[in-house]
């Protein structure tokens, strides 16, 4: 039935396309014809070759390099071991069913990878402690596995796991030892933690590095493939990343760390109470975005970062709201102001540091949120001065690229769907206003699991202020591209 419900997806979206082909006139067609489909702009070549050698590295990296890599790990053998591994699990307002698959992943990793294993539980509530311990009773691990409970006052994820990081400290890990710090929503694939342990043997300036991700959507059809696309867009863009060891962030769901990375007072402090210095909105603490502030450390500590794509795990993704368009919005909103806050002072850190092709993609990120609206709004201007043809001709033109772009996001080795398309360029769209808007509000920040948001205790003038300048600011961005492309139109 599933199978049925694709193809029947793919015909109904591959006759659109031949629709909207036939509604056109021919000299859309014509190469000859200055309506010619085909012609792609400054703007155009740009981002698509942006993409396209972002395609082209990961390929590279997840067929070429990596299996190279991997045969000289396999050669070090018992050299690669480390000397303790910690297993890190910070849980909150997370339900039971959830929690007992992920506690059960995680005392199956420390009992099957046969390294000395300490199970290191960062909790708030103490059902959650109970409900560990019934399962560490039921699973009777052997002596080289312990267990240590870290009991915090649920203030945030990040206090959460810098109190974490310093119970890790207390056991004096040597410089063999690794730490996986895991979410409380993320299960455990087998054998990850054998697949990932031993890159810190071959890479010595490796610091941390994070693996593959795969999703089960607590949610409608549309959300669910909005995560899958999501991560197999991610699966591509870390293996690129990954070829310069500059993968660009440290997934808070899964990623493991040097422990003497995780012990150094610096990192602790980073990931704990990060903050910013911005020249209109003040100085602010960062309340979510552990994973980029985790990325940043190891950036200004002089490590590389790396991936592991066949290392995975399988995340269990609860939607903030029944809508899908508020609960994406929720999300991006989420996840492109934890990205805006850390870019432009991981751009400071200069391109030695970083390497050219690094500092490219972090500028990309700045720019794209108005390269990605070029297109549609050229089109709506054009369609009101000359005529529909030019909305049809856009749509056909979004169309045919999608799908050639999900196809091949088929190469990544997840599965694709009918509805990609249409969500890679809902994406496109919204993403691009979502960070449009949280460009101008940096200091606007919350939880979308929990009703936890920033609160600065500001003055009413500063508050005002930081208001209405930020709307000023976007209503003036805003007008100013329009009318840039007015222009030129």
């Amino acid at each position: 039935m599933q199978r049925l419900n694709q193809a029947t997806g793919w015909l109904v979206f591959l006759a659109l396309l031949a629709l909207l082909a036939l509604a056109l006139p021919a000299s859309t067609f014509d190469s000859e014809s200055k309506n010619f489909i085909f012609l792609i702009g400054a703007v155009g070549i740009w981002r698509y070759s942006m993409g396209a050698t972002h395609f082209f590295r990961g390929m590279l990296f997840l067929y070429v390099v990596y299996p190279h890599l991997r045969r000289k790990v396999r050669k070090l053998g018992k050299a690669a071991d480390p000397s303790h591994v910690f297993l890190m699990v910070t849980s909150f307002r997370i339900d039971a069913l959830t929690t007992a698959q992920v506690y059960s992943s995680v005392i199956r990793e420390a009992i099957d990878c046969g390294f000395p294993t300490t199970v290191v539980c960062s909790l708030v509530e103490m059902s959650d402690e109970l409900l560990v311990k019934s399962l560490w009773e039921k699973m009777n691990p052997p002596e080289h596995v312990k267990l240590d409970f870290v009991r915090i006052a649920g203030t945030g994820k990040r206090d959460g796991l810098a109190f974490g990081f310093r119970a890790i400290s207390r056991h004096l890990p040597d410089d063999r030892a690794v730490v996986a710090v895991i979410d409380g929503d993320t299960v455990l694939a087998e054998g990850v933690v054998r697949k990932t342990v031993p890159w810190f043997q071959l890479f010595g300036n490796v610091g941390g590095l994070t693996t593959n991700e795969f999703c089960e959507v607590r949610g409608g059809y549309i959300m669910s493939e909005w995560h899958k696309l999501r991560f197999a867009q991610r699966h591509i863009n870390m293996c690129s990343m990954a070829l310069s060891k500059r993968v660009l962030t440290m997934t808070g769901r899964m990623s493991v760390f040097r422990a003497s990375v995780v012990t150094d007072p610096g990192f602790i402090a980073d990931v704990e109470s990060d903050s910013l210095q911005h020249w209109r909105l003040g100085r602010f603490k960062f309340l979510t975005g552990d994973d980029k502030s985790s990325w940043f450390s190891l950036m200004r500590l002089g490590y590389d970062t790396f991936y592991v794509p066949d290392a995975a795990i399988n995340t269990v993704e609860h939607p903030p709201e029944k809508s899908f368009i508020k609960a994406s919005r929720k999300l991006m909103f989420r996840w492109y102001g934890n990205n805006l806050r850390q870019n432009s002072r991981a751009l400071g850190l200069g391109v030695r540091r970083l390497g050219l092709f690094t500092s490219i993609v972090l500028f990309d990120q700045r720019v794209s949120m108005w390269t990605s609206l070029l297109g549609l709004t050229v089109a709506i201007i054009a369609t009101f001065k000359y005529g529909g043809a030019f909305i049809l001709a856009y749509l056909l033109w979004i169309g045919i690229t999608r799908l050639i772009l999900t196809l091949l996001l088929s190469c990544s080795g997840h599965k694709i769907g009918p509805a990609y398309p249409l969500i890679l360029y809902y994406n496109q769209i919204m993403g691009a206003l979502v960070k449009i808007y949280v460009f101008f509000r940096l200091d606007q920040q919350s939880w979308t699991r929990q009703d936890t948001k920033l609160t600065r205790d500001l003055a009413s003038f500063q508050r005002w202020f930081n208001t209405w300048s930020s709307r000023t600011m976007t209503f003036s961005a805003g007008s100013i591209f329009v009318a840039v492309l007015l222009m030129m139109v």
